[in-house]
């Protein structure tokens, strides 16, 4: 059976982009098919388009909103290379980076001159980002001179602008209520700026923090720890049980290295990120902001006169454009952007075997 799809690397991601209208309506069935599509569950993938790895096994389906706020709709999956499970729990920002390229490509909407704006509703996290591609002649353009790290070469900007992301999938920004808790004698943040995080300090988990991530996936002491602490915070962050889930993501910090505001090491949720994922940089570069926070005892407040944070991970830096307001009435966030870059791999027909969708 042949299915329509996209292959597209967003951010330091790559996925395919399916129209909503071309799967299964039945979640079963559709996760059947897109497990099949990536080649899962085997973790090279080798039987299908997935990449072995969960940066390159994931999915965006898009359809056109019916919303008078978005233009279009994105639900993000997560299709896991290692077992039969395909997750709908967390957004991805750096796949969101291609959901404009992706809808002008198709159709979905027209261009609007020498950029277009893209209004995408967020199905995981309930939000609206707006995503301005480039649209010289009304095409779409994918080279250029933006370089962002964890990609090579440079290609044309992808500006995202995110609209009330805060506290949207655990209910609050600091959805304990706390800026630290002690869990397993660590102590941690837990905030929710669009992806649930858990920030603590890497010392204090027995690591400098600079460490490759496959040295701290082999220290199994570590990995065990960080582990029991995210299965802790689960219920604390109003996740519930999240034994199967991808978030909380826990992030090592420690000082930055390089001129940023804080560097990092971040599980997702078992593997250690060669660089980190776009909701996971905000989140962390609010928790730089917020007084009391771990994050924010690294920085030495330091953050608060910044109007770009730089968030350090292993293959160089991600840029954070916030406006935060701390006052005694709490934290707010008033304006949250970065910038991407997409770039459109393929287009044509994924097949699965047939007995996956007998409806079809």
């Amino acid at each position: 059976m042949a299915i329509r799809c996209s292959v597209i690397r967003g951010g330091t991601s790559k996925g395919l982009y399916f129209h909503a209208g071309d799967l299964p309506v039945d979640i079963p069935t559709r996760d059947a098919v897109l497990l099949a599509a990536m080649g899962s569950p085997d973790t090279r993938e080798i039987d299908g388009l997935g990449g072995g790895h969960p940066l390159t096994s994931k999915v965006a389906v898009i359809r056109p909103s019916t919303r008078d706020d978005a233009d279009v709709d994105y639900l993000f999956l997560q299709v896991w290379p290692d077992r039969a499970e395909v997750s709908d729990s967390q957004n991805c920002g750096n796949l969101l980076a291609g959901v404009g390229p992706f809808a002008l490509e198709e159709g979905l909407i027209s261009a609007r001159g020498d950029t277009t704006p893209v209004r995408i509703w967020m199905e995981n996290t309930q939000s609206v980002a707006v995503a301005t591609v480039q649209t010289p002649n009304g095409r779409v353009r994918y080279d250029g001179e933006t370089h962002i790290d964890g990609v090579p070469g440079s290609h044309a900007p992808v500006a995202i602008e995110f609209v009330d992301v805060a506290g949207s999938t655990c209910g609050a920004l600091l959805p304990t209520g706390h800026a630290i808790d002690v869990v397993e004698g660590i102590r941690v943040t837990c905030i929710d700026n669009g992806m649930p995080v858990v920030c603590l300090k890497a010392e204090e988990v027995g690591l400098s923090g600079y460490e490759e991530p496959s040295a701290i996936e082999s220290n199994r002491d570590v990995c065990e720890l960080v582990e029991r602490i995210r299965l802790a915070v689960g219920p604390m962050m109003n996740l519930g049980d999240v034994t199967s889930a991808t978030v909380p993501k826990m992030c090592l910090l420690a000082p930055a290295q390089h001129g940023g505001a804080v560097s990092t090491r971040t599980f997702i949720p078992t593997r250690v990120h060669d660089a980190i994922g776009v909701f996971g940089a905000v989140s962390v570069a609010t928790a730089c902001l917020i007084p009391g926070s771990v994050a924010y005892e690294l920085v030495g407040g330091g953050g608060a006169d910044r109007d770009v944070l730089d968030i350090e991970h292993p293959t160089g830096y991600f840029s954070v454009s916030l406006d935060v307001n701390v006052s005694d009435a709490g934290v707010e966030v008033r304006h949250v952007a970065l910038l991407r870059t997409a770039r459109l791999l393929m287009r044509g027909d994924v097949f699965v075997p047939s007995a996956v969708w007998p409806d079809a």
